[in-house]
């Protein structure tokens, strides 16, 4: 198949051949299963694990004990958000929770069953460059609040929001924070100080599919998730099921790959999302979502004004792969939430495309972007 030009690197990246030649030994080889303590095969499969943990650990600033392995991150933000929900529910306690309403749907669809349980939930507003505005946040805390779940950086937007200011906050009010960081581990540096459960997914830095991590601070007084899958207590009894070692070994490989690469790499891409945004915000009526300042260096979400959305999304994927926002709705009639929490018209919200850069990503991808784009525009003009 003749592939187009890939721009959604926040939907997916692609496994590195090294992670790829690391994985492969655990699918034959050495397949045994983790959790078998009585013999040499369980042995070793429970050491490449636990050095898996330990790179996992390092690319967030965590110890190896504090990680949990996943399934991916929906399982973790899952059992962040219902596990905390279920811990105070045992004790009859009234629960509050913050959140935003630019959260990944993920989170916002926890949140949701959360109220039909009996929780009460405030959906924090943005500004209309997509910031959060902290005193609000703040002011909207609660005697009663449990649990203050911003994400790090958004996967629409790539918006950075202050991690360290919320958990500060948090802090200081004696309320677990919950941060979803998948679009932001391995793409910036990140620091789990002052959060108590963070998320992460291996196929976001260029590890496997259907691996990702909790990690669950130690050192704290406040409750720590109920489990959301019994059958053996593995994972310190988190997260039973048996390990899917072949992933976890990929996803620590992606995670050491990724701690040496970052630096280099955020400049890099910094550079060619700008020569890209520069080239699409001068075609007729674009507009960029969002701040300029503040956010992950390769992504930029662009409204283009006077066309039909569904069908420009269509065009410019002939050539170039790109989405309207999460991987979960890439073509869909609706406008992002993301987008429509900002103030962005539903019309425009509709036409506005994700463009997310990656390690493939070259000088001749933003130029044949950027051309194929105006071209698509031209096109549905004279088709008006």
């Amino acid at each position: 198949m003749n592939y187009p030009v890939y721009l959604d690197y926040n939907s997916t990246t692609p496994c590195s051949p090294e992670v790829i030649e690391a994985m492969l030994p655990w699918f034959g080889e050495h397949f045994g299963n983790a959790a078998s303590k009585s013999h040499a095969f369980g042995w070793v499969a429970e050491n490449a694990v636990e050095e898996a943990r330990e790179r996992v650990a390092n690319l967030i600033g965590a110890k190896s004990k504090e990680i949990v392995f996943t399934s991916g991150a929906t399982e973790a933000i899952n059992l962040a958000i219902k596990g905390i929900f279920e811990w105070y529910a045992q004790r009859k306690d009234n629960q509050h929770y913050i959140t935003c309403q630019t959260e990944h749907k993920a989170v916002l669809d926890c949140f949701s069953e959360l109220e039909k349980r009996g929780a009460a939930v405030t959906y924090l507003p943005v500004r209309r460059d997509g910031t959060l505005d902290l005193e609000l946040f703040e002011a909207s805390i609660r005697s009663d609040t449990k649990m203050i779940c911003l994400m790090w950086a958004n996967n629409e937007t790539g918006i950075i929001h202050p991690i360290e200011e919320i958990a500060k906050i948090a802090e200081e009010n004696n309320v677990i924070f919950f941060t979803d960081a998948v679009q932001a581990a391995g793409k910036i540096p990140i620091s789990v100080r002052g959060v108590h459960l963070l998320a992460i997914s291996a196929h976001k830095f260029y590890g496997p599919k259907g691996i990702g991590a909790l990690y669950v601070r130690h050192n704290h007084s406040l409750p720590k998730p109920y489990a959301q899958i019994s059958g053996g207590g593995h994972e310190k009894g988190f997260r039973s099921g048996t390990l899917n070692v072949p992933a976890i070994v990929g996803m620590g490989k992606a995670a050491e790959i990724r701690l040496s690469e970052m630096q280099g790499e955020y400049h890099r891409l910094k550079e060619l999302r700008d020569k890209l945004e520069q080239r699409l915000i001068e075609l007729p009526n674009a507009v960029l979502n969002g701040s300029q300042h503040g956010r992950l260096p390769h992504v930029s979400n662009i409204s283009f004004g006077g066309v039909e959305g569904e069908e420009l999304l269509r065009k410019v994927c002939q050539k170039v792969a790109v989405s309207s926002g999460s991987a979960c709705s890439s073509i869909t009639p609706k406008p992002s939430h993301v987008l429509l929490a900002m103030g962005v018209d539903p019309d425009l919200g509709r036409a506005s495309i994700r463009f997310s850069l990656g390690k493939h990503t070259d000088e001749q991808d933003v130029d044949d972007t950027g051309d194929w784009v105006a071209d698509v525009l031209e096109i549905l003009k004279k088709q008006d």
